[in-house]
């Protein structure tokens, strides 16, 4: 086949390949298949057998002699590639052809999907594009079904609100990036896990606890990353449509062009519809919204020798109605349907620009910009809410090696975060925050040493001034030691602050009659976080058994804390007075049992306490523990997949309950989830076909009062499991590959 060009991420594309020294230089390309998808796991090596491994995108770094023109590449299944340099300062393409033919069959593992990358210093796992086929992957909530470290819940029972969990701790103190800057911050985050489509995404990034300081201060628990599918990679034509029994239908194309040997774009489009009510439960509220979404986007690649740019422009149109409708109502209520209608509409725009101006240092320079709107009109029956956000970014980011072991990053960020907010809500409970904004400037620098190919230590620095909360420093040390060729050791500390924006980030509490009340002047949150890790790679029976144990530590040293233990007709918004931690042990393990077949079993501890009212307690509505197993096998040939995926979730802590008149327990107990997909795939094209929690598990009465939602007892937000049962789905492919 004719050589894919490949569109390479920006923090890669501005490190161009350099001569380490006078006689050795560092070459970096990509592995893929003939289909122009990345070979995680191959063997890159020269005739002297210097050897690299590419990494989750298939990529690789393999420091040679600088007379060396010519590489090699392995992958299981494939046939070995040799492949000459013409320009070895260029990004290499290795393309590897199947080795399957009419006389033999050689089986190809995809993997489980997640890849653990064994290069990083961070600690960091990696959800591939083979993996994000796995289950049905609406959207991005849907993308960690199969996922041991990343939990996703609804936040109520009514609004479909979803909230991440990473290390025992919510969503907001996940720092949310795509295309590695900064993004669905504030009133963005409560519904944006459904903004980004699945078939749009070409990777995620999940790095846990103190990440690099180059995005920022916000990382608590981690960063997560998504990486949407790159001009000069994508096929010229993707379309995925998908139907479900819950009345979900939805359909995405992508579609790119090369314009010229420099210039390329891609357009994403996604509709998706699912307007049919559903109350199996009978409590005559909605157990999921109706939902309505439109999102389109359009993404430039622009490259030359020195210089490589990209840009794009996103725009998303979401209408959500929950609560009751006319239609479902007994016909003997004496009041109007507590009706909840959640109206968004988003417009982003980002550039990122980088200019390498010595390749010989590896040294350049970078430049990234991007901006939102975001404008969301809601109503919980009789209560307003209307929030205008608008958020601009941009980071000066400067890089270089001095030698082999030592490399430096240093830069400026820049941040603002303005809200309008109006509504009687927001003139009831704060009015002094109807316009309230932050502007945060800051520089950083960050070192990494690497005195040999066993140990690198990085260690950063940042330096912040917010409009709201002064001067704050940002320090974070990572160590990583290849003790043996199959055992890597990680170690990480590091500070994260935020600053809370409480109705925002919380509107989702609107769906109750629950009294609010914020104190006046909330400090900035922020913690320290302390993680170890060990990862094992051991060979068994001409396989590889990958065992990853880990802790990770955060103290809170400053909290909001939104107290609904106090009183069960209240949330209380404070800074934290006592202690608040989240000490979380995992550990996983995979292996390919035979051809084709892969295991993935995860078991996670969590202890996450706060002080609430002077007591120091579990935190509420959090699980104890969970266990993951996941099965993937894919048959000869690659014609069909099979996965299934069971979730063991542990009991935990509710809210404290009215002592005189308790609505609800003071726990709730453990339960069990069974998702299953199967997967045909043809020459250009693919069906499958799948279920979504197929024990049909449904939490009993997630709807606090709903026969009299006007009552101070109405409450929808005690969600602690799914609110629906099974759903069972089917989809179809269809691409053009990349010639």
């Amino acid at each position: 086949m004719q050589k894919i060009l490949l569109m390479i991420s920006f923090l890669l594309t501005v490190s161009a390949p350099l001569l380490a020294d006078t006689s050795n230089r560092t070459i970096k390309g990509y592995v893929l298949d003939e289909d122009g998808a990345p070979l995680p796991g191959a063997y890159v090596y020269d005739e002297n057998e210097h050897k690299s491994v590419a990494d989750e995108n298939g990529y690789f770094e393999l420091t040679v002699p600088g007379n060396v023109k010519r590489l090699k590449a392995d992958y299981i299944g494939f046939n070995t590639l040799t492949h000459d340099m013409e320009r070895p300062d260029d990004v290499q393409v290795l393309v590897l052809t199947s080795s399957t033919n009419l006389e033999e069959v050689v089986i190809t593992a995809r993997g489980i999907g997640t890849i653990k990358n064994r290069r990083s210093v961070l600690n960091t796992e990696s959800v591939t594009s083979q993996g994000l086929t796995r289950a049905a992957c609406c959207n991005l909530s849907e993308s960690f079904e199969t996922n041991p470290s990343v939990d996703v819940a609804y936040s109520d029972a009514v609004t479909g609100a979803k909230q991440i969990q990473l290390l025992g701790l919510s969503g907001t103190y996940v720092q949310m990036l795509t295309e590695n800057f900064p993004n669905l911050r504030g009133a963005a985050a409560v519904y944006g896990l459904d903004y980004i489509p699945g078939p749009w995404m070409q990777s995620i990034q999940i790095s846990k606890g103190a990440a690099s300081v180059k995005n920022g201060f916000e990382s608590v628990a981690g960063q997560i990353n998504v990486e949407y599918k790159k001009p000069k990679m994508a096929d010229p034509l993707f379309v995925n449509v998908f139907a479900s029994s819950a009345g979900r239908y939805e359909g995405n194309a992508v579609g790119a062009v090369e314009l010229n040997d420099r210039l390329s774009t891609a357009l994403f489009v996604n509709y998706y519809n699912e307007e049919q009510a559903h109350d199996k439960n009978g409590d005559t509220f909605l157990d999921m919204p109706e939902m309505q979404s439109f999102s389109a986007m359009n993404r430039w690649h622009y490259q030359t020798p020195r210089f490589v740019s990209q840009s794009g422009v996103k725009i998303l149109a979401d209408r959500r109605t929950s609560g009751q409708t006319a239609h479902t109502l007994h016909g003997n209520e004496s009041f109007s349907p507590y009706t909840i209608n959640n109206d968004a509409n988003r417009i982003e725009a980002f550039s990122k620009n980088g200019l390498i101006l010595d390749s010989n240092r590896n040294e350049s320079v970078a430049f990234i910009v991007s901006g939102s709107y975001h404008d969301q009109q809601s109503n919980y029956a009789e209560k307003i809410y209307n929030v205008y956000e608008s958020n601009v970014y941009a980071s000066l980011l400067y890089e270089s090696e001095f030698g082999e072991q030592h490399k430096l990053a240093a830069g400026l960020n820049y941040n603002w975060d303005n809200y309008s907010q109006r509504g009687n809500v927001i003139e009831r409970y704060s009015p002094q925050w109807r316009d309230i904004s932050e502007n945060v400037t800051g520089v950083y620098a960050e070192y990494t040493w690497t005195p040999n190919e066993k140990f690198t230590l990085m260690a950063g620095m940042r330096g912040d001034y917010s409009s709201l909360h002064r001067w704050f420093a940002t320090p974070r040390v990572h160590i990583k030691y290849d003790a043996t060729s199959w055992l890597n050791l990680r170690a990480s500390a590091g500070k994260g602050y935020r600053t809370m924006f409480v109705f925002p980030e919380n509107s989702y509490l609107l769906a109750s009659s629950r009294e609010l009340y914020i104190e006046e002047d909330l400090k900035q949150e922020e913690a320290w976080n302390y993680g170890i890790s060990a990862s094992f790679h051991v060979p068994v029976k001409n396989e590889e058994l990958t065992v990853n144990a880990e802790w990770f530590y955060t103290d809170f040293q400053n909290q909001v804390v939104a107290d609904m233990d106090r009183n069960p007709h209240a949330v209380y918004f404070y800074n934290l007075n006592g202690r608040s931690t989240s000490s979380v042990f995992q550990i996983d393990a995979s292996y390919p049992l035979f051809q084709g077949f892969t295991l993935l079993g995860a078991y996670r501890w969590m202890d996450v306490k706060g002080t609430y009212d002077g007591k120091t307690m579990r935190k509420p509505l959090t699980s104890r523990y969970k266990a993951l197993l996941t099965a993937s096998y894919e048959t000869p040939l690659k014609k069909w997949q099979f996965d299934m995926t069971v979730q063991f979730n542990g009991g935990g802590r509710m809210p404290t309950p009215d002592a005189t008149n308790p609505l609800w327990g003071g726990t709730f107990h453990s339960f069990t989830q069974l998702s299953a997909q199967v997967t045909r795939r043809f020459r250009r094209w693919s069906i499958y076909a799948g279920g979504e929690n197929l024990t049909n598990f449904k939490q009993d009465n997630p709807v606090i009062s709903a026969d009299n939602p006007y009552s101070r007892n109405f409450d929808a937000t005690m969600v602690w499991g799914p609110t629906m049962g099974y759903k069972l789905y089917a989809g179809i492919r269809y691409n053009i590959p990349k010639l």
